[in-house]
C-alpha cells in the first residue's frame, strides 16, 4: 500500500461556535433546531446540497414509526400546512426541505452545504472541532460543544471513540437501498404492499413471491408507497448485500448497482403490479439509503429487551418511542429471519435514557440518529426517523445546556432535558 505525507500548513479557521451539528438529516436537524431555540450560536454542516438527509435528498417516502416529540409534530404539521392538506406522515422531500430551512432560520441556525467533515481536533479526550473540505479548499471550525448527526457517526469514530459495526456475532450489516419515484400508476387499481409480510393476492399470484421467483437476487420484494402526486409512487425496491456504509468503494458500487436494478423493477412492475402497467421512472434519490453502520459504545446500552419490554427509564431523553424490528435481510431480500414488522405486538411506547448518547472515553461529544449506543436487534427500531430526530432534538438541548451551566456533557442534569423536551 502507498502512502503520502502531506506538508504541515496553516489553515483557516472559518467559524468558532458554541454548537456544532455535522450532519442534516432528522437526528442532524433536530440537534440544530434545539441548540438555536435555546439561544447557542449553532452552526449545522451537510456534504450535500440540501437539509435532511434520507427524509429529503434520500427520497424517503413518509416518516416510518413515531414518537412523542414536539419537534417531531411540528415538522408533521408545517409540512401539511405548507403544502396545503391534512397532516399524515408522507413525505413530499421538496416540501420538506423548505420547512427544514425555515425553521432552522427561525432559529438563527447558520447553515453549511456541500461541505465534508474530514477530521477532528482533539485536545487530549476532548474534541475541539472539526476540519472540513469543501470548494473553498480545507479550513476548519472549533465549537464548544459537537453533536454528530452523521449517521455513520464519523466524528466520534475519528475522535478515537469506541464501536463495533454491524452484528454483534459476525459484522454484517442491513443491505442498503436506493429509493425510487415512479409515475404513470393507476390509482384507481394500483397495490401498495407496505411491508415484507404484506401480501398481495394478483391474478398472476402472490406479488411478493412472484418478486421472489422473478427478480434477479439480492433483488426480490416489494415495497411501494403513495404520494400526494397523483400517479406517483415512491418504490422501496432496490437491495445491495454485504455494502460497508463507511467505505466510499461499497458506497460506489451499491449505488451503481442500485440504479441499474430499477429498469428490471420497472418491467416487473409492468407485468406483475396492478395499476403499474404504464408506470415510468420519474426520480431516482441523490442519497444511498445505508440504514447500519457504527454502533457505539455509550455511558449506557439500549437493548432489544428494553423495547420488547417497553422500559421506561427515569433518565430518558426520549419517550414514546415506537416501531418495529425493521430487519432487512442481512444476505438476501425481504426480511430478516431475526425481524418482526406486521407481527412485531409491543404497542407501547418505549424511552431512551441519556447515556446511549454520550460516546465512553470522549469528552465535547454527543452522540444522535442511528449511531447512538444499541444493539443490532436495538438499532433496527430507533433507527427509524421520527424516533432519530427526537435522539436529535435532546442531543442539542444536552450540548446548549452543557455549554450555558458550563459544564461536560455528562454532568448536565437530565431533568432539564426533559423539562427542554417538553416545552421548548
Amino acid at each position: 500500500m502507498e502512502f503520502y505525507t502531506e506538508k504541515q500548513r496553516k489553515i483557516k479557521v472559518v467559524a468558532n461556535v458554541d454548537v456544532l451539528v455535522a450532519g442534516s438529516g432528522p437526528a442532524g436537524f433536530g440537534a440544530a433546531i434545539a441548540a438555536g431555540r435555546m439561544g447557542m450560536k449553532t452552526l449545522i454542516v451537510e456534504q450535500g446540497g440540501c437539509i435532511g438527509g434520507m427524509s429529503t435528498s434520500g427520497l424517503m417516502s413518509h416518516f416510518t414509526g413515531t414518537v412523542d416529540c414536539p419537534l417531531y409534530r411540528e415538522v408533521i404539521k408545517r409540512q401539511a400546512e405548507t403544502e396545503g392538506r391534512e397532516p399524515k406522515e408522507y413525505i413530499n422531500p421538496e416540501i420538506l426541505q423548505l420547512v427544514y430551512l425555515k425553521m432552522l432560520r427561525e432559529a438563527n441556525v447558520e447553515i453549511m452545504l456541500y461541505t465534508f467533515v474530514s477530521d477532528v481536533i482533539m485536545e487530549n479526550d476532548a474534541v475541539k472541532g472539526v476540519i472540513i473540505e469543501s470548494k473553498s479548499g480545507r479550513q476548519a471550525i472549533f465549537a464548544k460543544r459537537i453533536v454528530d448527526g452523521t449517521g455513520d457517526g464519523d466524528i466520534a469514530a475519528k475522535s478515537g471513540a469506541e464501536f463495533f459495526i454491524g452484528r454483534e456475532s459476525d459484522g454484517k450489516m442491513q443491505p442498503v437501498t436506493l429509493m425510487f419515484k415512479v409515475g404513470g400508476v393507476d390509482y384507481s387499481r394500483a397495490v401498495f404492499p407496505h411491508s415484507f409480510e404484506s401480501l398481495v393476492e394478483t391474478a398472476k399470484g402472490e406479488l411478493q413471491s412472484l418478486a421472489h421467483k422473478n427478480l434477479t437476487p439480492p433483488m426480490g420484494h416489494v415495497l411501494l408507497y403513495p404520494t400526494y402526486t397523483p400517479g406517483v409512487v415512491t418504490c422501496n425496491m432496490t437491495n445491495y448485500i454485504d455494502a460497508n456504509g463507511t467505505n466510499v468503494e461499497d458506497i460506489t458500487k451499491s449505488k451503481i448497482a442500485c440504479q441499474l436494478q430499477i429498469t428490471e423493477i420497472i418491467q416487473f412492475l409492468h407485468k406483475y403490479a396492478p395499476g403499474y402497467e404504464k408506470c415510468y421512472l420519474l426520480e431516482t434519490a441523490q442519497q444511498m439509503g445505508i440504514r447500519e453502520t457504527r454502533h457505539f459504545m455509550g455511558e449506557k446500552t439500549l437493548t432489544e429487551n428494553d423495547i420488547t419490554e417497553a422500559r421506561e427509564f427515569d433518565d430518558w431523553i426520549v419517550k414514546g418511542a415506537h416501531f418495529n424490528f425493521d430487519v432487512h435481510n442481512l444476505t438476501g431480500s425481504g426480511l430478516d429471519k431475526t425481524g418482526a414488522q406486521d407481527k412485531f405486538t409491543q404497542k407501547k411506547g418505549y424511552t431512551i435514557p441519556y447515556g446511549c448518547i454520550i460516546p465512553k472515553g470522549v469528552e465535547n461529544l454527543l452522540l444522535s440518529g442511528r449511531n447512538i449506543s444499541g444493539t443490532h436487534m436495538a438499532h433496527s427500531n430507533y433507527r427509524a426517523m421520527p424516533i432519530c430526530m427526537a435522539l436529535g432534538y435532546s442531543a442539542g438541548i444536552a450540548a446548549a445546556l452543557s455549554v450555558k451551566n458550563a459544564c461536560t456533557v455528562r454532568a448536565v442534569d437530565v431533568k432539564e432535558i426533559q423539562k427542554n423536551y417538553c416545552e421548548l
